[in-house]
């Protein structure tokens, strides 16, 4: 009768110690449950932050849109039409000291033409009589043929003078665009710098926290994506970047922030608007 009655103590015993025992074991998993979702939001939560502060260091400089190219181009151009200047003025250059050769040339020609009519009064018979005048007939010609020369350089010069003065009028013009346009930059620079450099301090900083693979992962989507977009909230069902439609169970799973999901069509990573509406910057 002892022993029936240890028997069922013993018994009873077992069964009150099982339901604790299984009663540890959930909690214990529902911790590491938790555990991860928290890491994972932690994480999902700095990244989104950073592409918030980027996309505000984004606007920003579109603000500025195209003035900084067209400053550039700008630049360009004037470098472009001071070279040409330069090689025109460099051209004439060379023209005209062509026409000082060929006028001395001319010079030197009449001399001898002066010579070589000296001496045929002093010629002793018709042969040196003929071969001064055919000295005479070729030093005329190379005179003509310098007048010539001295006329064509001469028309070539006014040409390039007057291209010259194309493009001289040309970069008065771009240089006064140049300086209209440095200062509508310098003005806006001036009105958005101190904020940019707040929040790129403010980017730095929040990169320091983000795990390398995830900031490098971050950066790579950035780079290729057109408007800079890397993380991104799931919208009305569909992807905040390429809206493309989400299957419902993938939403639950970004939902849940046990893992980082990207999106299969753009390759963004998606978070859950629980963590959009919990940031404020």
């Amino acid at each position: 009768m002892a022993k029936s009655k240890a028997t069922s103590r013993s018994k009873n015993t077992t069964k009150t110690e099982e339901p604790e025992i299984v009663t540890t074991t959930s909690a214990m998993d529902k911790t590491a449950e938790d555990s991860i979702e928290s890491v994972v939001k932690k994480k999902l939560t700095g990244l989104y932050t950073l592409q918030l502060i980027d996309t505000h260091i984004d606007k920003i400089r579109i603000v500025r849109g195209e003035l900084p190219l067209e400053v550039q181009d700008l630049e360009d151009e004037i470098e472009g039409l001071e070279t040409r200047i330069n090689k025109f003025n460099q051209e004439v250059s060379d023209l005209e000291m062509e026409i000082t050769q060929k006028q001395n040339a001319i010079k030197e020609s009449q001399e001898l033409v002066k010579k070589y009519e000296s001496q045929q009064m002093n010629v002793r018979n018709n042969r040196e009589y003929d071969s001064l005048n055919k000295e005479i007939e070729y030093q005329t010609l190379e005179i003509q043929l310098s007048e010539k020369k001295i006329k064509e350089f001469t028309a070539a010069i006014e040409s390039k003078k007057q291209l010259v003065e194309i493009a001289v009028n040309e970069l008065d013009e771009r240089k006064n665009d140049l300086d209209i346009k440095k200062n509508e930059l310098k003005d806006i620079i001036e009105e958005t710098q101190k904020e940019e450099e707040q929040l790129r301090q403010k980017s730095k900083k929040q990169e320091e926290i983000i795990d390398d693979r995830l900031l490098g992962a971050y950066k790579r989507i950035r780079a290729n994506a057109r408007n800079g977009l890397a993380v991104v909230p799931v919208e009305r069902d569909a992807c905040g970047g390429c809206f493309n439609k989400i299957p419902p169970q993938r939403q639950l799973d970004i939902r849940l922030n046990k893992k980082i999901i990207v999106c299969e069509y753009c390759g963004r990573i998606l978070v859950d608007t629980s963590i959009v509406e919990s940031i404020s910057l």
